[in-house]
């Protein structure tokens, strides 16, 4: 094994490394199942929970016991009060936020009878895609070992220039580890202001400067239709700047690929699923927790990481995944949990 070159905790910097997640907050509409849809049924009922890629991410490592920053623009509303203190119970910092007159984003999410999940966006003029410069250069903190983004904010005008920025800053300077998930919503990604051809450059624009890259066949179904190969595509996405790439697919074996290195396949944990919300934030976070836990702060550290090391690190975020899966909506699991189902 080779021993990474940065350390999580040394003399110099006695302090846990940091995860900074930077993005949306969304309420999420989850179906109740349980219940009926009225005398005509055509009144379903529906749960409010908290959700996002960028807060699932930070709740998810919270929960994992990882320091965690959440840069993310919490918006008025009625159901605003809940996305913060379902942040604050995780014992997520969000020092980094920036409160906002505009309103908070609302999911309405479908369920198919497997539990994969459809969403419907309410999102037009929401508070998430509004970042600037000044509101980024106030919120970052320089003890941040690592630096997530993705999903709409990341591709979304006007915030995803500033985030672009941000994180091309981060890179040249070294200083953080940068994970990028497009988490693409293709009733977004071609509406509200975008299309595809502004989508792609700009998701090609932060997977050039990224280390890690977490993206879902979904995903690649539309940033690369016709796509059938995805051992070629995980292959491919990893020439593309990032140290390592994971391409998911469901209950389908994780890929895990590396410039130059030989392609892995690991198969998720069998669980019984209720839903698959939040499954893949849930996997960033474990995956980003268990890098900084083992020391891997910068990109020479995880360039100089085995295959052999890295393996248990992907094991155990699938495994974090995956549990998240037996619950309804975002509701990842906590690290006691984790090492429960592990043993």
């Amino acid at each position: 094994m080779v021993t990474p070159t940065s350390s999580s905790t040394s003399p110099a910097d006695p302090s846990p490394a940091v995860l900074t997640v930077l993005g949306e907050l969304v309420v999420d509409l989850i179906p109740d199942r349980s219940a009926d849809a009225g005398p005509e049924g055509t009144a379903p009922r529906f749960v409010a929970r908290p959700g996002g890629n960028a807060l699932n991410v930070a709740v998810a490592a919270g929960r994992l016991g990882q320091p965690v920053r959440l840069m993310a623009r919490f918006g008025r509303g009625p159901l605003a009060g809940n996305l913060r203190r379902h942040a604050e119970l995780s014992g997520v910092d969000l020092d980094g936020a920036v409160d906002s007159t505009d309103p908070v984003s609302l999911a309405v999410v479908g369920l198919a009878p497997d539990g994969s999940a459809d969403y419907g966006f309410h999102v037009l003029g929401a508070a998430d895609w509004q970042w600037t410069d000044a509101e980024l250069e106030a919120g970052w903190s320089a003890d941040s070992r690592a630096v997530h983004v993705g999903s709409i904010s990341s591709w979304t005008a006007p915030g995803c220039e500033p985030i672009a920025a941000l994180v091309e800053r981060l890179r040249a300077g070294g200083t953080a580890l940068v994970s990028v998930d497009p988490n693409i919503r293709p009733m977004l990604a071609e509406g509200f202001g975008n299309t595809a051809a502004d989508v792609r450059r700009r998701l090609d624009r932060l997977v050039a400067t990224a280390d890690v890259v977490k993206v879902s066949a979904e995903d690649l179904a539309w940033l690369e239709p016709g796509t059938t190969d995805l051992d070629d595509a995980a292959r491919r996405w990893a020439e593309r700047g990032p140290a390592v790439v994971l391409l998911t697919d469901g209950g389908a074996p994780l890929r895990v690929a590396r410039p130059g290195g030989r392609l892995r396949h690991l198969t998720p944990p069998a669980v019984q699923i209720v839903d698959t919300v939040g499954a893949g934030d849930s996997l960033a976070a474990g995956f980003l927790s268990g890098l900084l836990r083992s020391g891997v702060t910068d990109r020479a550290a995880l360039e100089q990481l085995t295959d052999e090391a890295l393996e248990p690190i992907v094991a155990e975020a699938a495994l974090v995944a995956a549990l998240a899966c037996t619950r309804v909506g975002a509701d990842p699991p906590t690290r006691a949990e984790v090492d429960a189902a592990r043993s």
